[in-house]
């Protein structure tokens, strides 16, 4: 069954305009109710980002869940993967995000957390959805669900964070900026590096409820990169609104991906016999990165685009990281789901433990170039299934040889394909991706 509702990460939209409105967000409070605590009277936990709308969707939340008959734990403005922690160690039923992290204020979104930490299966959603389509009632007055706020979800997390590197590693000498997109982490971040040793320079952490994620932040990394050079900080932090991804800057002002931040986790693990199972990446992870962890042995899984996804293959081959490129990192024996507050540290120890600049570190890994072309699509198409299509991309295919990948995928939220070639000549791999694109606009047009 296809999701009506559902995207790849929860339900995400424009503030007012449906479904991210409050009368659907109070029955999407009320279905999850219904089919997550089924047995009991069952406990939900609610944590946000900064934005002005989360007090609306929080109070929605709160009244449909009450409706069902379930307890709610508010804990206000923390990071996603703090939902994640609290949720399994609280042993509640469900977790529940208001968040629609990198976006603007103005947009919002839902996404949930299973009992024990994971997103929810698909099965689940559809439950949940077709549960949307019941009308809804009330449960009697006396079996009510009740809501009161945990004051002290903020400090559990904080020290979750501290406890995922050793105890013998301090920071103590490492002057690190750290950007918390005027989002979840604003009371968090700053905190945990410090007490760990840091010299500390925030960002991005004065919320207003209107400037989460405005030119700060991962997706806006330039004023952390100014302020690095400008304070000679070693180590920049970027983290979007929810918390949940991570984008670092070096000490020579260069940023630090995804891909580079889960390569220098992969190599520190490797080097001291704490990593099993390989290293997952997506279909986009730099081929760079590939032939880096092949020359150490380390296998490298492909899962589908998405952070959902990365989870899965890392439990099929059993692997303790994974990541992408936007920067979610997940370790796996840490947290279920990507927490750039927790990479960070890793990354920092990886520094402390090696005795090297967090430049030295990314170096080891050659990155390739890689040239992505977007063609619209007016109508249909099945890059797959079209000869013309499949022709040109063995071409490509065959000049770049072993030192080369093309990639053509269809978008999931948007009528594109995606056109992506990478090697190791950037001149080359940008006419190859034209080409290649033009024979999909042909094939789209018909031609």
């Amino acid at each position: 069954m296809k999701r009506k509702y559902f995207g790849t990460d929860g339900i995400r939209g424009k503030v007012g305009e449906h479904p991210i409105t409050p009368d659907f967000i109070m029955k999407l409070g009320w279905a999850v109710g219904k089919v997550l605590c089924k047995e009991g009277r069952g406990k939900v936990i609610i944590g946000k980002d900064t934005r002005i709308s989360g007090y609306m969707f929080e109070s929605a939340l709160e009244a449909g869940l009450s409706a069902a008959g379930v307890d709610i734990l508010l804990l206000g403005p923390i990071p996603t993967p703090a939902i994640a922690y609290l949720t399994r160690t609280l042993h509640a039923d469900a977790g529940i995000v208001i968040s629609a992290s990198h976006n603007p204020y103005f947009d919002n979104g839902i996404k949930f957390f299973s009992a024990n930490g994971t997103k929810l299966p698909d099965q689940v959603e559809l439950q949940i959805e077709a549960m949307l389509e019941e009308p809804m009632t009330t449960v009697s007055s006396d079996k009510l669900g009740k809501a009161e706020r945990m004051e002290d979800a903020r400090g559990r997390y904080i020290e979750f964070c501290k406890s995922t590197i050793a105890s013998d590693i301090n920071l103590k000498g490492i002057k690190v900026v750290v950007d918390c997109a005027n989002g979840a982490t604003y009371q968090v971040a700053p905190v945990v590096f410090s007490e760990i040793g840091a010299d500390v320079i925030s960002l991005g952490n004065q919320p207003d409820g209107l400037n989460i994620n405005q030119d700060v932040g991962s997706t806006k990394p330039e004023s952390m990169r100014e302020t690095v050079l400008r304070e000679g900080a070693q180590v920049g932090i970027g983290l979007d609104g929810d918390g949940d991804r991570l984008i670092m800057v070096d000490e020579m002002g260069e940023i630090v991906d995804g891909d580079e931040i889960l390569f220098i986790i992969a190599m520190d693990r490797h080097q001291h016999d704490v990593y099993r199972g390989g290293v997952v990446g997506t279909q986009m992870t730099n081929l760079g990165m590939e032939i880096a962890l092949r020359d150490e042995n380390i296998t490298l899984h492909r899962s589908q685009v998405g952070d959902r996804y990365v989870l899965e293959m890392m439990q099929a081959t059993d692997s303790l990281i994974g990541g992408e490129g936007s920067g979610h990192i997940i370790c796996l024996d840490c947290l279920s789901t990507g927490d750039g507050i927790v990479a960070a540290l890793q990354v920092l120890a990886a520094m402390k433990r090696s005795g090297k600049g967090l430049h030295a570190l990314k170096s080891s890994m050659r990155k390739f170039p890689q040239s992505l072309v977007n063609v619209t699509l007016s109508r249909r198409i099945d890059p797959d299934g079209d000869d013309k299509i499949n022709n040109a991309i063995k071409q490509v295919e065959d000049e770049l040889g072993d030192d080369g990948r093309v990639l053509l995928r269809l978008s999931g939220t948007e009528p594109l394909v995606r056109v992506m070639v990478e090697g190791r000549d950037h001149d080359q791999v940008s006419m190859l991706a034209r080409q290649l694109a033009q024979v999909v606009e042909d094939a789209v047009s018909g031609e």
